[in-house]
C-alpha cells in the first residue's frame, strides 16, 4: 500500500491515514461487538498492525533524517562552488558570461564594463541575442573594422562538430579584443573577453620592421641588377631607384631623389636631347592611358652616342607603376647580323626553291609519264586477262572436240599402226589441254579479281582423286604412286587446291627415274600439312630459290619435264589462300613439298559436288539426252558418243531451238547438257530455267563450260546442277549421266 520510493513526507501521510482508518475501525467494532472476547482478539491484532506501522514510521523518519543531511551538505557545497567561481572569474584577466536557456546566469565585473553604454542591460536573465544586439550598437566599437556580430556567427561555424568559434573586436581608442564564444554539452553558452592590444600592436611594429627590411633588401637588389629600375607612386612620384637607371638615362642624381614626378625626369630627358628619338615626341598621357588599363608599355630608343636602350613602364598593384632600362645593344647588334644573315640565307633559299621548283616540274612531267605508263600497263594487263577468260571457251572448244573425235577414233581403229598415231594425237592434245590450263590458272590468279570458292570438304576424297588421274602417268614411268588415307576435312578452296596437289604430284613424277612418289597428311597444331615425297634427283640450293617462277626448270631436268609451269601455279595459288609452301630438298636424294591448310570441323559432304568417276558402264544408255551446243563440231562430235553410248540425242544450237525440239517431242528429256556460253548472249543457265518450266519438273542438268567463277558454282548449287569442265573427258561425261539419272530414279 505504501510505496518506499516514493517520498517520505508522502509515505508519513499515508501511514496517519491508514492508522486513523485502524483507530476507527476499532471504535466501530466495540460499539456493535457481541462479546468481550471477540473485542480483545480484535485489540489484540489493531495493536500488533499499529506496531508494525510504528516501525515502518520510524524507519521513514530515519531515511528522511539521513536525506536531509546530505541536501544541507549538498547545499553546502553548491555554495562552496558558488563562491569559488565568483572567486575565479573575480581573479580572470578577461571577461566571462555563461548563458543557460540562451539567458544570462552569471558574469564577472570585466564583462559588464567592456562596453560601457550597454553596462546597465547586463544582468541576469538578459536574453542572448538581445546582449549581441547591444553589442552591435555600441559607440564604442569601430564600425570600420566590425561587422555585424549575430548568432549564426557565433554558434554556426560551418564545421560539423565544432562548438567554439572566435572573433576579434576593435574598438574605438585602438583597443582590441578577442570574443569567443562556446556552447557547451549541455546546450549553455560560455562567452570570454580577452584583451589581445598588446599582441596586435607588436605585430604592427614587427610588419613595420619587416617592410623596412623588404624594402632595404629590395633597395639592394636594385643597386646590384644590370637593368635600370625606378619605381613611382599612384601620384606619379619617384619612390625607389637604382643607379643604373640614372646612368642609362644620362639623370643627374639631384633630380632622381624621392618625390620627383615622372613627367620632370621625362622632360630633362626630352629637353638634353638624350634620346635620338627621330623628331618624334613623348606621348605621356598615352602612356598613363595604357598603365590605367593595366597595360605595359614598351619602346626601344637609341641614344646619341649609339647605345641600344629598351624601356618598358608596367603597372603596379597599388596603382604605382615601373619604369625599367635595359641596354640592348648587343641584342640589336646580333639582331641585325642575324637579319643580315636572314636575308642572306633568304636569297640562297629562294635560288634553292627555283631549283627545286624546276626540278618538281620534271618531276610532275616524270610522274605523269609514269602514270600513263602504269595506266596503260594496267589497261594492257585487264585486257590480257579478258582476252585470256573470254578465249578460254574458243580455245577449248577444238580442243575439247578434237579430242571427243579421238576417243571415237581410237575405239574403231583396229590396226595397230594406226592405234600408235591415235595415242600421239591423244597425248599432244593432252599436252595442249594441260599448257592451256595452266597458262589460263596463272591469268585468273594474276588478275586482281580473282575469286575462290572456300568451303570445308573431306580431304581423303581430293587425295583419292588425284591418285585415279595421276595413276595412269605414275605406271607408264614404271613410278610407286602411293596415297596414305586421311579422314581429316580442311578450309581451302577445293579446286585449286586439287589442282595444287596435282601439279606437285605430277612434278614429282617427271623428276623421278625410278622409286616412289608417297602422299600423306600431318597434324601441326590447327592446321594440316599435306606432303608430296619423292625419290627424284633432287633440287639444288640454288635453283630452290627461283624454282616457282614461270617457265623455270630444276637443274639436270631432260626435255620431258614440262614446261615450267605447275610450280608456278602452286605459289600463286597457295598465297592467295593464305596456304604456306614448303620445300626441303638434297640433290640425288629427292624432294619433299609441303601445304598447310586450316583443318575444318567433319561435316556431310554437299549433295551437288561431283560424284567419284567410275568406269563407262557397259550396256546401252537407254535415255533421252538434250545436248545444247552452239559449236557445230563439238555439237556433232558429242551427238556421235552419247548416241555410240546407246542414248537418243536431241541436238540443238540454242535455247530456243532446244525448246521447240522438247515441244515437239511432247516429252521432257531425261537429261540436259548444255554449254554455259551460247551464241547471242544466250547461255545454259536460261536453257535449263527454260526447258524446266515447259516440263513443270526439275530435269537433271549438267552446264559444260570453262567458267569456274564462284557465283557459277553457288548458282550451281542453288538450281541443282552439275558442272563439267572443258576439255569434256568421256568417263567423267557418262559417270556423270549414270550419277543424275539414277539419282532421278531413285
Amino acid at each position: 500500500m505504501i510505496d518506499p520510493n516514493e517520498p517520505h513526507e508522502i509515505q508519513i501521510a499515508k501511514q496517519a491515514k491508514i492508522i486513523e482508518a485502524l483507530i476507527n475501525r476499532a471504535e466501530r467494532a466495540h460499539e456493535v461487538g457481541g462479546s468481550a472476547y471477540s473485542l480483545f482478539e480484535s485489540a489484540i491484532a489493531l495493536q500488533g498492525k499499529v506496531w508494525e506501522k510504528t516501525k515502518d514510521l520510524e524507519r521513514a523518519l530515519d531515511t528522511l533524517g539521513r536525506a536531509s543531511s546530505e541536501l544541507e551538505i549538498a547545499y553546502q557545497t553548491q555554495e562552496r562552488i558558488q563562491r569559488n567561481l565568483a572567486d575565479a572569474m573575480v581573479a580572470m584577466e578577461g571577461g566571462f558570461a555563461l548563458f543557460s536557456e540562451d539567458r544570462l546566469q552569471v558574469c564577472n565585473a570585466q564583462f559588464r564594463e567592456l562596453l560601457p553604454d550597454i553596462e546597465p542591460l547586463i544582468r541576469p536573465g538578459l536574453e542572448f541575442d538581445d546582449y549581441l544586439a547591444a553589442v552591435n550598437t555600441s559607440k564604442y566599437l569601430n564600425p570600420d573594422e566590425n561587422g555585424v556580430i549575430g548568432r549564426t556567427q557565433l554558434l554556426m561555424p560551418g564545421r560539423p562538430g565544432r562548438r567554439f568559434s572566435s572573433f576579434v573586436m576593435v574598438l574605438r581608442n585602438d583597443r582590441w579584443f578577442q570574443f569567443s564564444c562556446r556552447l557547451t554539452s549541455s546546450g549553455n553558452i560560455a562567452v570570454l573577453q580577452t584583451e589581445v592590444t598588446d599582441i596586435v600592436r607588436e605585430n604592427r611594429r614587427e610588419k613595420n620592421r619587416l617592410i623596412d627590411q623588404q624594402a632595404h633588401f629590395l633597395q639592394a637588389a636594385f643597386d646590384h641588377m644590370s637593368l635600370g629600375i625606378c619605381t613611382f607612386s599612384s601620384r606619379s612620384e619617384l619612390l625607389i631607384h637604382n643607379e643604373r637607371f640614372g646612368e642609362l638615362l644620362g639623370v643627374p642624381l639631384p633630380l632622381l631623389k624621392k618625390g620627383t614626378r615622372f613627367q620632370r625626369i621625362v622632360e630633362h630627358v626630352e629637353r638634353h636631347e638624350i634620346l635620338d628619338r627621330k623628331d618624334r615626341r613623348s606621348d605621356f598621357a598615352g602612356w598613363f592611358r595604357a598603365i590605367r588599363r593595366n597595360e605595359t608599355v614598351q619602346e626601344r630608343f637609341r641614344r646619341r652616342d649609339g647605345i641600344s636602350l629598351d624601356i618598358r613602364i608596367r603597372s603596379l598593384p597599388d596603382d604605382g607603376f615601373i619604369v625599367s632600362v635595359m641596354d640592348v645593344t648587343a641584342e640589336t647588334q646580333a639582331a641585325a647580323l642575324l637579319e643580315q644573315r636572314v636575308q642572306e640565307r633568304t636569297a640562297e633559299l629562294m635560288e634553292a626553291n627555283r631549283l627545286l621548283q624546276i626540278h618538281a616540274d620534271e618531276q610532275r612531267k616524270i610522274e605523269a609519264a609514269l602514270r600513263q605508263a602504269k595506266e596503260a600497263a594496267e589497261a594492257a594487263h585487264t585486257s590480257k586477262t579478258r582476252f585470256l577468260a573470254a578465249a578460254s571457251h574458243d580455245l577449248l572448244q577444238p580442243i575439247n572436240a578434237a579430242k571427243l573425235y579421238l576417243s571415237m577414233l581410237t575405239e574403231r581403229v583396229g590396226e595397230p599402226a594406226a592405234n600408235e598415231v591415235v595415242s600421239r594425237l591423244n597425248r599432244s592434245f593432252t599436252s595442249i589441254e594441260s599448257l592451256l590450263q595452266a597458262l589460263l590458272d596463272i591469268s585468273r590468279l594474276d588478275s586482281s579479281g580473282a575469286e575462290f570458292n572456300i568451303t570445308s570438304f573431306d580431304l581423303g576424297s581430293l587425295l583419292q582423286g588425284v591418285a585415279e588421274d595421276l595413276a595412269p602417268l605414275a605406271t607408264e614411268k614404271g613410278i610407286d604412286l602411293r596415297i596414305v588415307p586421311s579422314t581429316r576435312w580442311v578450309t581451302s578452296d577445293k579446286r585449286y587446291l586439287m589442282r595444287c596437289i596435282q601439279n606437285l604430284v605430277v612434278n614429282a613424277i617427271q623428276y623421278t627415274e625410278r622409286g616412289r612418289v608417297l602422299v600423306g597428311c600431318r597434324l601441326s597444331r590447327n592446321r594440316v600439312r599435306i606432303e608430296v615425297w619423292d625419290t627424284g634427283i633432287g633440287i639444288s640450293q640454288e635453283d630452290q630459290t627461283r624454282i616457282f617462277n614461270e617457265f623455270t626448270r630444276a637443274g639436270g631436268a631432260g626435255k620431258s619435264t614440262g614446261m615450267g609451269l605447275g610450280l608456278s601455279i602452286v605459289e600463286r595459288a597457295c598465297r592467295h589462300l593464305d596456304h604456306p609452301v614448303r620445300l626441303i630438298s638434297q640433290p640425288g636424294r629427292g624432294s619433299v613439298f609441303s601445304v598447310e591448310v586450316p583443318m575444318a570441323v567433319p561435316g556431310h559432304a554437299s549433295a551437288c559436288e561431283n560424284p567419284v568417276m567410275e568406269p563407262i558402264a557397259d550396256g546401252g544408255l537407254d535415255l533421252i539426252v538434250m545436248l545444247v551446243e552452239n559449236d557445230a563440231d563439238e555439237l556433232d562430235a558429242m551427238t556421235q558418243i552419247l548416241e555410240s553410248w546407246g542414248a537418243s540425242v536431241l541436238a540443238a544450237s540454242s535455247t530456243a531451238e532446244a525448246a521447240a525440239l522438247m515441244q515437239e517431242i511432247g516429252t521432257a528429256p531425261d537429261i540436259l547438257l548444255a554449254d554455259y556460253q551460247l551464241d547471242s548472249g544466250d547461255n545454259g543457265i536460261e536453257t535449263i530455267r527454260t526447258l524446266r518450266a515447259l516440263a513443270g519438273a526439275e530435269i537433271p542438268a549438267v552446264i559444260i563450260s570453262a567458267n569456274r567463277q564462284r557465283d557459277f558454282v553457288r548458282l550451281g548449287d542453288e538450281m541443282s546442277f552439275a558442272v563439267l569442265a572443258k576439255p569434256v573427258q568421256p568417263v567423267r561425261l557418262r559417270a556423270l549421266i549414270d550419277w543424275k539419272t539414277r539419282a532421278r530414279v531413285a
